[in-house]
């Protein structure tokens, strides 16, 4: 395996599709699957349960740094590369690239942990005291050319552009679908809009806001977070804002709260606003926005601003209404999704490393168009070099019910009935299927 790559390819003029995170562009390459439940960061990976080898990336967003790019690099080296692999050489840096006003360096180095070797790579880009640090870690050679490949479809944007989440990219945006409006049997009525989902019922309206990485990005002050929450997703819409007033709820679970008086410059028409988010410990927290005529109607329907963790359910459980049903025909294509999650070990004396445990699980659903699936589940788990792997694969026919998936010929030949729906991202929609164990697979669509 090469000793280092050649950042220089970051400035190549490639031609391969390309998704946006915060300030980058980057390509998923084929057969790698991609996080869906982070908003945070990108994470992708790919695994062959044959051999035991694997290739993980992550774009992690940008953040405020240093004014120095070898400074973040170091920093970014010490805060990600080395949490991540058991890393004890220095890595071999590469030429200082600029691209947009942004300084990019990179550099590699090899890892051993136990059993397992490879490489790590990192690419830094600095720009105004902010930098984006970008990681990839394998443990075999025969992911170099598809590595090589990812670094190439790196393009870094103009510090001034817009920024997207992951999930503005994910699933594929080509596909429409059949369902674009659910009734709910108390009133309420969600329509999937480009931005976010908007909830109704009589002269009420909930806006459930799609993950956005400037908005979602985590802030260690909750009111400055909330601050940039609300200039982002809800001034933009309106004019003559007053009565501004941001009361966030700092705890282990902490809420953000602010709300003002506006007029939408879409209609005309003047509106109390509410922006509100749930700040769950899994991440799963999304920005509320609650537009009524007064306050008066929204302390009636919803729940008036009290200075406790608890006691939020009926705001936090509009979140939900982004649901929708799945017809057959919006199935066809791939679905996936991956998850890996890591433990390391140090020596209680000395503090030296003692190894780790992880594990990998990968599902893949292909849906065809004359009525039949596939379904390949994989996994790893234990001592990282000394992992168990295991996987099977699934071949039968598939039928849906707007709420329901059926799949026959699952285990020892059962037909097995998933709940399904699809929840509204930017861009596309993501497929959740619910075992009759409570198992949640979230998918999204590949090709």
């Amino acid at each position: 395996m090469k000793t280092a790559f050649t950042i220089l390819i970051l400035v190549s003029t490639q031609t391969i599709a390309q998704q946006q995170f915060d300030y980058v562009m980057y390509h998923v390459p084929t057969g790698w699957g991609i996080d869906t439940k982070r908003t945070d960061v990108v994470q992708l990976t790919v695994m062959d349960t044959n051999d035991g080898t694997y290739a993980m990336a992550g774009i992690y967003p940008s953040q405020q740094g240093l004014s120095s790019a070898s400074e973040n690099f170091n920093q970014a080296w010490e805060q990600i590369a080395q949490q991540t692999v058991s890393v004890t050489s220095q890595p071999q840096l590469n030429q200082v690239v600029n691209q947009n006003g942004w300084q990019i360096i990179s550099g590699s180095t090899s890892f051993k942990d136990r059993n397992t070797a490879g490489w790590v790579w990192q690419v830094v880009a600095t720009q105004q005291a902010r930098y984006i640090a970008v990681i990839l870690v394998t443990n075999s050679n025969k992911y170099q050319a598809t590595i090589d490949q990812f670094i190439q479809s790196l393009k870094f944007l103009p510090l001034a552009a817009e920024v997207t989440s992951k999930t503005t990219v994910q699933p594929i945006s080509s596909q429409s679908y059949s369902f674009q409006t659910t009734n709910f049997d108390d009133g309420w009525s969600a329509t999937a809009e480009p931005d976010f989902v908007t909830v109704t019922k009589g002269n009420l309206k909930v806006l459930v806001h799609y993950p956005n990485a400037q908005a979602d990005a985590y802030n260690s002050v909750l009111r400055d977070g909330l601050a940039t929450a609300w200039s982002v997703l809800v001034a933009p819409r309106y004019t003559n804002i007053r009565n501004l007033e941001v009361k966030p709820i700092q705890s282990w679970e902490s809420v953000s709260f602010a709300s003002a008086d506006g007029i939408e410059k879409a209609s005309g028409k003047q509106f109390h606003i509410v922006l509100f988010k749930k700040h769950y410990s899994n991440g799963n927290g999304r920005y509320l926005e609650f537009v009524s005529p007064n306050k008066q109607t929204y302390d009636n329907e919803f729940v008036p601003y009290h200075n406790d963790e608890f006691g939020w359910d009926k705001n936090v459980n509009m979140q939900y209404r982004n649901k929708f049903a799945v017809a057959a025909t919006d199935l066809t294509g791939t679905w996936g999704a991956s998850d890996y999650a890591s433990l390391s070990y140090y020596y209680v004396n000395g503090g030296g490393y003692a190894g780790a445990t992880a594990t990998s699980l990968a599902h893949i659903f292909t849906f065809n168009p004359n009525g039949t699936y596939q379904s390949d589940h994989a996994g790893a788990s234990g001592v990282v070099g000394n992992q168990k792997f295991s996987r099977q694969v699934y071949n039968g026919k598939f039928s849906s019910n707007n709420w329901t998936l059926t799949l026959t010929n699952r285990f020892q030949g059962e037909t097995e009935n998933f709940a399904c729906q699809f929840e509204a991202v930017k861009g596309g929609r993501i497929l959740l299927l619910t075992d009759k164990l409570g198992t949640v697979y979230t998918l999204a669509k590949r090709q």
